[in-house]
């Protein structure tokens, strides 16, 4: 009988799946929604430009889309013809000419590909938007591409089109997505002055806000109790060690759904996430095993074994400190004490072995809660057995 998947719809997961909401981006939602609210309003009376920025995987692109769509249905409410374009530069090695083609074809799907300027090709552009009385927002994602390949004069017509069209409505206002204001730096003055006035940044997510993502995903993705608390937890941790990245914590949520399905498990485990998380990242350097001392070593396979039998994603001290005692006995060694082992476990949080908190778990008290986030179970166990053999 063939083992039915954990996942209901894993599309959900994808990396161009657009979310019908984004948790923890509602201010910088609204701001965008400010800044472009004229087009609601009087929209051949004025064009705007805005900057958004953050770091990767902090949800420019999906919060710039989400956007999109949503102003297209309030536009479309009132009867304006509207279009949203959203352009990742770098699919086009920042070449003007190529951007505006692509923005062309969403009227003229087989305006040809060769043969015009970026002034004829952005002209034409123009002249589309005034026959058809269509508004355009031109999303470019991955701006500094654009900047690193044609400078200041490509981002020039940009910004002062509209003088090309002396008397006539506006048609066209801009968002340029980055990840920073650095790239700027290589405009020259006049042209860095049309573009700083009007910033959207966005913060690293950290590891709440992460959870609420991955939870909005796990709905979508996942049959029903599928997928724990502890597991979206222990992902979040993850990922915001990435630098709030988001879209590595929801990889890593996939990632993990697939371990658990070629194992034909009815859930996701807290092993699946490490061992999709080592398929990602070198977790563990064989060389920093070998630098342990023997109680270091007995110590860290206390906590490798507590894991690899439990299946939980979090272990108090007193829990491993008590497979410790019973890994010295089968290795015929006196037991260390409390305040020592208390020391081991605050240098393997050092090197990113263990994560600890204390009380995130009000069940358990005042407890220190040590995970093992990053190295499979049965990984670690493996490779510490080995060295300990050797050692006897």
């Amino acid at each position: 009988m063939s083992h039915q998947s954990i996942f209901k719809d894993e599309s959900k997961l994808d990396i161009n799946y657009l979310p019908t909401r984004m948790p923890h981006r509602d201010r910088e939602n609204r701001l965008l929604m400010e800044f472009f609210s004229f087009l609601t309003r009087y929209p051949d009376r004025m064009s705007q430009r805005v900057i958004v920025t953050g770091e990767v995987g902090t949800g420019k692109t999906a919060l710039c889309q989400t956007f999109g769509r949503n102003i297209s249905i309030e536009i479309g409410k009132r009867g304006i013809k509207f279009r949203y374009i959203h352009i990742n530069c770098r699919e086009y090695r920042g070449n003007l000419s190529q951007i505006l083609h692509q923005a062309v074809t969403v009227f003229q799907p087989h305006f040809p590909a060769r043969g015009y300027s970026a002034e004829e090709i952005l002209k034409t552009l123009l002249q589309m938007l005034e026959e058809e009385q269509t508004f355009v927002i031109l999303a470019l994602d991955e701006f500094d591409s654009l900047i690193e390949k044609e400078g200041s004069d490509a981002v020039y017509k940009l910004t002062r089109l509209q003088e090309m069209q002396q008397g006539n409505p506006y048609r066209i206002s801009f968002i340029f997505i980055q990840r920073d204001l650095t790239p700027l730096k290589a405009l020259d003055d006049s042209t860095q002055s049309t573009l700083q006035r009007n910033i959207v940044n966005l913060e690293r997510y950290g590891k709440e806000p992460l959870a609420d993502i991955l939870n909005d995903r796990v709905k979508l993705a996942f049959e029903i109790a599928t997928v724990s608390e502890d597991v979206v937890g222990l992902i979040a941790e993850l990922a915001s060690t990435e630098t709030g990245n988001a879209r590595f914590g929801i990889e890593l949520l996939w990632r993990s759904g697939k371990y658990a399905d070629a194992q034909d498990l009815e859930r996701i485990e807290p092993e699946c996430v490490r061992q999709a998380v080592s398929a990602i990242i070198p977790t563990i350097k064989r060389s920093e095993l070998d630098g342990l001392s023997l109680h270091e070593k007995m110590f860290l396979l206390a906590i490798a074994r507590i894991f690899k039998e439990t299946k939980e994603a979090l272990a108090t001290l007193t829990e491993i400190e008590e497979f410790y005692a019973i890994i010295c006995e089968e290795y015929e060694e006196e037991p260390y004490s409390h305040t020592q082992l208390w020391k081991y476990l605050q240098h393997f949080t050092q090197i990113g072995i263990i994560k600890t908190e204390v009380g995130s778990i009000a069940s358990r008290g005042r407890s220190t809660m040590v995970s093992l986030p990053a190295v499979p179970a049965v990984e670690l166990e493996h490779e510490l057995c080995m060295r300990l053999k050797m050692e006897r």
